[in-house]
């Protein structure tokens, strides 16, 4: 007798190899049994007919931000419902391992665009452990939906033993006790089970709150000797380091990489932030792929972290990071909380001068291409703009700057100004080179942070849609069974966990995919409230056709857009330990 049937369906196993039409017994959270023939189905409380459908490994999501969100909404549905089974917290030098709620809400607020309060009072209100021990055991309490794995975060660590004003000033650095502290905290996580540690050098990620605020995150006041006693810690334990590099600073985005090479050495596993084909700078898409080629050439074991879908983003006025990448922007997002005072430094025509001046300034690295006239208006008071870029709005009044253009819109609407643009993988013909580039790892939704600003839950699926419309044409760039091998068994075997593949004696995470519904519905975004952040709106995907039925341990939890009523009542989820 199985716990649940999913029969007639083409399974694919996660390692790339051929699939089959095959009928799946589950039982007791693993998968029982795969036949050419039909299994028996008297006693069977659950048969999924998959007659027609891809049956395919869970997906796993490598790079979230769900460390607030788990702690009080454990189903995380909106990842379940498109089939991601497994999620990664503690991305971007991030985590909720050793800071307190301020300190917290000052870490989340403003990089990851979290409203503050509601990290502050989620801390407050679960926080129960003071070791990563104690935070898996903690995690492992909750109805866990998905799979949890994570990293330790850096500047989680480093604000927790340095405090978060010391640790986030320049000419402070840890004392030899502190640093071997910081130490004992990455072992003490690995030895949990930790896939790695999490660590951030791009200078535009700012910190939220007073005592600090604007400053950059603890991790990237690290030295290259403290850099380097940590991922000597990770090497030898054969995890992995991921990281986001200075994009200003290409010498931070070469000693990340080669940090990995282990001509003389054990390697280190690197994995780095990418856009991999900025609009800004289109070269870097040839470039990206050229540096994994070198650095794994030397033994290194190298990969760029890299969202094959179109990166289209989002913002209600201002309210958008990538304005913190050069000053005049930074100096808005600065005055966030103060929006009186941040309407009137925009009225400001030296503030205006110089904001036009950094919108000028085409050249050098950057992540947003800063084009108005690439910009659109999707939603305003003022029904004369809609669907107009700024750029264009200026040519209407009587040719004002694009920037004044859209400065003005902001200081007469505020948030009700919403307009979007694509800032990087925008050409379809490189997003298939790079999503079959080996130095490649697919994922960097982001889930769980930047709630207005862009919704990516769906991006496993994107892809599949892609790969399968690609196969009867004169160039595919993978097999289906490649694409699913990305997305699943390639990611769990490289962090080294239990998750992403489907044979006998497996995890039993399945997903019920049917290809007929691989549409343009997966390109829409709609918005649903967040009930733990106070009801606010956030972007979110519903393509509910495309997925029948979801199994996280053998556990039925959601299909055609509706969760089990297990989802977020029981424990479906596991912590997965690195092995």
């Amino acid at each position: 007798m199985f716990d649940s049937i999913i029969k007639g369906g083409r399974w694919f196993d996660g390692t790339g190899a051929p699939s089959a039409v095959r009928h799946l017994g589950l039982r007791d959270g693993k998968v029982a049994e795969i036949s050419a023939i039909p299994l028996d189905e008297a006693g069977c409380p659950r048969v999924v007919d998959a007659t027609g459908k891809w049956v395919i490994p869970g997906i796993i999501d490598i790079h979230t931000h769900y460390d607030v969100e788990v702690l009080l909404e454990p189903a995380l549905s909106e990842s379940v419902r498109h089939g991601v089974t497994t999620v990664l917290l503690g991305s971007c030098s991030l985590s909720t391992v050793h800071v307190d709620g301020e300190v917290a809400g000052d870490l989340f607020g403003r990089v990851e665009a979290i409203p503050r309060e509601y990290v502050v009072s989620a801390m407050e209100q679960v926080r129960t452990w003071d070791t990563a021990a104690d935070y898996v055991a903690a995690l492992e309490q909750l109805p866990l939906g998905p799979n949890v794995a994570s990293f330790i975060g850096h500047s989680d660590i480093r604000a927790a033993v340095m405090g978060l004003d010391r640790s986030t000033r320049k000419q402070v650095r840890p004392s030899a006790a502190e640093l071997a502290e910081i130490e004992n905290e990455l072992i003490a996580a690995l030895d949990a089970g930790f896939v790695g540690m999490s660590s951030q050098q791009l200078l535009f990620d700012k910190l939220d709150g007073v005592q600090c605020r604007s400053r950059t995150l603890p991790s990237t006041y690290a030295t290259s000797k403290e850099r380097h006693r940590l991922n000597t810690i990770l090497r030898t334990r054969g995890r992995a380091l991921q990281g986001g590099p200075d994009i200003a600073s290409p010498t931070s985005l070469v000693s990340m990489a080669v940090s990995s090479i282990g001509l003389w050495r054990k390697p280190l596993k690197v994995s780095l932030l990418s856009a991999a084909d900025v609009k800004a700078i289109p070269a870097a898409a040839k470039l990206f792929p050229a540096i994994g080629t070198i650095i794994n050439g030397l033994r290194g074991n190298f990969r760029w972290q890299h969202l094959p879908v179109p990166f289209e983003v989002y913002s209600d006025g201002i309210s958008l990071p990538v304005f913190e990448e050069f000053g005049s922007g930074a100096a808005a997002l600065h005055l966030a909380d103060h929006i009186d005072e941040q309407r009137h430094l925009m009225q400001d025509e030296d503030y205006r001068r110089a904001f036009r001046k950094d919108y000028d300034q085409k050249y050098g690295p950057r992540a947003w291409h800063r084009d108005f006239f690439d910009a659109d208006i999707v939603a305003c008071p003022d029904e004369t703009v809609l669907g107009k870029t700024f750029g264009q709005v200026g040519l209407d009044r009587g040719g004002l700057h694009p920037v004044d253009a859209f400065l003005d819109l902001v200081v007469e609407h505020g948030d009700k100004l919403r307009w979007r643009t694509t800032i990087s993988n925008h050409r379809p013909e490189v997003l298939d080179i790079l999503a079959a580039d080996p130095s490649v790892q697919l994922g960097f939704s982001d889930a769980g942070a930047h709630l207005r600003n862009m919704a990516f839950y769906n991006f496993g699926l994107r892809l599949l849609r892609r790969v399968a419309d690609a196969a009867d044409s004169p160039r595919p760039f993978l097999t289906v069974e490649q694409a699913v091998h990305r997305l699943t068994g390639e990611l769990a075997d490289w962090y080294g966990l239990d998750a992403g593949h489907l044979r006998v004696g497996d995890r039993a995470d399945a997903v019920v995919i049917d290809p007929a519904h691989l549409d343009d519905t997966l390109d829409a975004y709609a918005e649903h409230p967040v009930a733990v952040f106070g009801n606010l709106s956030r972007m979110v995907n519903r393509n509910d056709a495309t997925v029948s039925a979801v199994f996280v341990n053998g556990r039925y939890v959601f299909g055609a857009g509706t969760a089990d009523p297990v989802l977020g009542t029981e424990r479906t989820g596991n912590f997965l330990r690195a092995e």
